[in-house]
C-alpha cells in the first residue's frame, strides 16, 4: 500500500528535486528491498514527529491552511489509578480551546469485553477459578486481592493472563484479534484526523504495545511473528508521543482507589507491578514521557499537557508552568549489559544536510532495530521576533529519506550510534554510544540524556547508580553532535557553534563562530 506524503513531506521533496535523477537507480533497488505488506496494516504516522508548530493561519470555523495542518497521535498509558481518564478530559478541553479537533480512541479491550466476553469461557480444560486455583503465580509477591475472579469478570488484564496459560488457546486467539481490532479502530480515527480541515489531536486510550505488558514474552513474540508485526512499526512509527501516567500506587499511595472503576480490583503491590510492566512495554519509543507523582494531581495534569505542547512547539506562555528540561551527562565507560534494567537498543545514523543559511541546521536521522527503520528530517530555525528557536521534525518515508541524502553536507562526518533506552526510578533515559567510523574525537564517547523537572538531591537520587557519570555537559558545545561531526579542526573552522553561557566567550576564539543554542541538542 502506497504511503501518502504529508504537506511537510511534499515541501521537503520539492527541495530535493535536483538530486532525484542521480538517486533513481538507487531508489529502484531500495524499493525492491522494502519489506512485504503486513498481514494487518500498521500505518505509519503521516503527521510530523514532535517538533515546533509554525504560527497557525486560521480560516473560518477554526480551520487552518492545508500546508500548516497537524495531525498528532498520542497514547495515554499507565498502571491502575494513574489519571488516564482525567488526563483525556483535560487534554481534550485544552486543545479544543486552542481550536483543535480532538478524537478520543476508546480502550479496545474494555469495548470488546463489555460485550459479554468472559475470560473464563476462553480457557480450555480449566476448572472454574477459585481462590486456590487462580492466582498470580508468576509475580514475585502474593496477590490475594485479585486471586478470586468472578465468572462474569471482564478485566483485560485477567484475559491477558489467561492467554498466557499453557492451554489458553482461545484466550490467546482473542488477544490477537483484540490487537487487530485495535489497529482497525485506531486507523478509522487516524483517517478522520487526516480528512479534518483543522489541526487534530488523537488520544489513544492505550496502544498496541500495551498488550505485551500482560502476556508472556514467548507468546508475544509468536504473535508478532505470526502477523508480520515488528516493534519499530507498532511502537515507533505508529504514534507521535507516548505519555505514561504513573499509578497512584507508586508514589501517591494515599490516593490509590479501586472504587471508581468497574474493572479495577488490584491491590497496591499488584498495581505497582502492572504500572512497571506497562511502562516497560513502551521503552524505546523516541518520544516517551513518564508523568510521575512527584507533584500534586493538578500539577501532574498540567505537566502532562505541557509535555504535549512542548513536543508540538505550541507557545503556552504562562498558562502552564514550564518544568521539564533536557539534561546531558558524560559517562566514563559502558558497564556490562547485566547491570542495566530491561532496555531496548537501536542503531542510529545521523546525516547533516546543506542548509539555506548559517543560522539554519538540517539533518536526517535513521533509527531502527533488526533492519526495520524509522526516518526523521529535523530543521532548526533561528529566533524570530524574540521567540525561542523553533525545531521542526517531519517523519519521512524510505523513499523521501533516500532522495534527501543527495543534500548531505560534506563538511560533516556521518554519525553512527547505538542508542540504549531504559527506565529506572520512573525516569526515562537514552544512552548514546558513539560508533566508528567517525572523527577521532568521538571514539569511546558515551552520553546520557534525560528530561526532568527535578533538581538537587531529588535529581541525583533518580540517576542510574550503575553508570559512572563524569560530569553534566548540558549546553556544552564540546558535546554538541553538530560540532562532534565536523571534519575540520575546531580551532580553525568557522562552523563551530559556541556557547556564550558555558564559559566559552566568542572573543576567546580567533575565528568567528556560530552562536550555540542549548536546545540544539534535543534528541531525535
Amino acid at each position: 500500500m502506497a504511503t501518502l506524503l504529508s504537506n511537510g513531506q511534499q515541501s521537503l521533496m520539492a527541495s530535493a528535486s535536483n538530486g532525484q535523477e542521480q538517486q533513481q537507480q538507487q531508489q529502484q533497488q531500495q524499493r525492491q528491498d522494502e519489506p512485504e505488506q503486513q498481514h494487518v496494516e500498521i500505518r505509519k504516522s503521516s503527521s510530523p514527529k514532535p517538533g515546533a508548530m509554525p504560527s497557525l493561519k486560521l480560516n473560518r470555523m477554526g480551520s487552518v491552511s492545508p500546508k500548516d495542518k497537524r495531525v498528532y497521535k498520542i497514547v495515554l498509558t499507565g498502571g491502575p489509578c494513574g489519571g488516564k481518564t482525567t488526563g483525556q478530559s483535560r487534554l481534550c478541553t485544552f486543545f479544543e480551546n486552542l481550536g483543535w479537533k480532538v478524537f478520543r480512541v476508546p480502550e479496545t479491550a474494555t469495548v470488546l469485553l463489555s460485550g459479554g466476553v468472559k475470560f473464563s469461557d476462553l480457557t480450555e480444560k480449566e476448572d472454574p477459578p477459585t481462590p486456590t486455583t487462580f492466582v498470580y503465580k508468576d509475580l514475585p509477591f502474593a496477590a490475594p486481592e485479585h486471586s478470586l475472579i468472578d465468572l462474569t469478570a471482564s478485566c483485560p488484564r485477567c484475559l491477558a493472563k489467561a492467554a498466557s496459560r499453557p492451554n489458553g488457546s482461545e484466550a490467546y486467539k482473542f488477544q490477537e484479534n483484540l490487537i487487530r481490532t485495535m489497529v482497525q479502530i485506531e486507523n478509522t480515527y487516524f483517517e478522520l484526523g487526516n480528512s479534518s480541515t483543522r489541526n487534530c489531536l488523537i488520544i489513544c486510550d492505550r496502544g498496541v504495545m500495551d498488550a505485551s505488558a500482560y502476556i508472556s514474552k514467548d507468546k508475544w513474540e509468536k504473535m508478532m511473528a505470526g502477523n508480520n508485526w515488528n516493534p519499530v512499526e507498532m511502537r515507533d512509527n505508529r504514534y507521535n508521543q507516548i505519555l505514561h501516567l504513573v499509578s497512584a500506587a507508586n508514589g501517591a499511595e494515599d490516593f490509590y482507589s479501586t472504587e471508581d472503576h468497574a474493572c479495577r480490583s488490584e491491590g497496591v503491590d499488584l498495581a505497582r507491578e502492572l504500572d512497571y510492566k506497562s511502562a516497560a512495554a513502551w521503552v524505546g519509543h523516541p518520544y516517551f514521557d513518564v508523568i510521575d507523582n512527584s507533584t500534586n494531581f493538578e500539577t501532574k495534569m498540567n505537566r502532562m499537557i505541557e509535555s504535549v505542547c512542548q513536543k508540538l512547539g505550541i507557545d503556552i506562555g504562562d498558562r502552564l508552568q514550564a518544568t521539564s528540561r533536557k539534561l546531558k551527562y558524560l559517562v566514563a565507560i559502558l558497564p556490562p549489559d547485566s547491570e542495566f534494567p530491561p532496555f531496548q537498543d537501536f542503531d542510529v545514523v545521523h546525516h547533516y544536510l546543506q542548509s539555506a543559511g548559517p543560522k539554519v541546521q538540517a539533518r536526517l536521522r535513521k533509527r531502527g532495530q533488526k533492519n526495520h527503520w524509522s526516518y526523521i528530517h529535523t530543521q532548526r530555525r533561528p529566533n524570530v521576533h524574540g521567540q525561542a528557536r523553533i525545531e521542526v521534525k517531519t517523519q519521512l518515508t524510505h523513499r523521501d529519506y533516500m532522495n534527501l541524502l543527495a543534500q548531505r553536507d560534506d563538511a560533516h562526518f556521518t554519525i553512527y550510534k547505538k542508542r540504549r533506552c531504559f527506565l529506572i526510578n520512573n525516569q526515562y533515559f537514552q544512552l548514546d554510544i558513539y560508533k566508528e567510523p567517525g572523527h577521532p574525537r568521538c571514539k569511546g564517547l558515551v552520553l546520557l540524556e534525560t528530561y526532568s523537572s527535578l533538581t538537587g538531591d531529588a535529581l541525583k537520587n533518580c540517576m542510574p547508580k550503575f553508570l559512572n557519570i563524569v560530569k553534566e555537559v548540558t549546553g556544552d558545545p564540546d558535546y554538541s553532535m553538530f560540532n562532534l561531526s565536523l571534519k575540520e579542526d575546531w580551532s580553525t573552522t568557522k562552523k563551530f557553534c559556541r556557547s556564550a553561557t558555558h564559559g566559552k566567550q566568542e572573543e576567546q576564539s580567533p575565528v568567528p563562530a556560530k552562536q550555540y543554542h542549548p536546545y540544539d541538542e534535543n534528541s531525535d
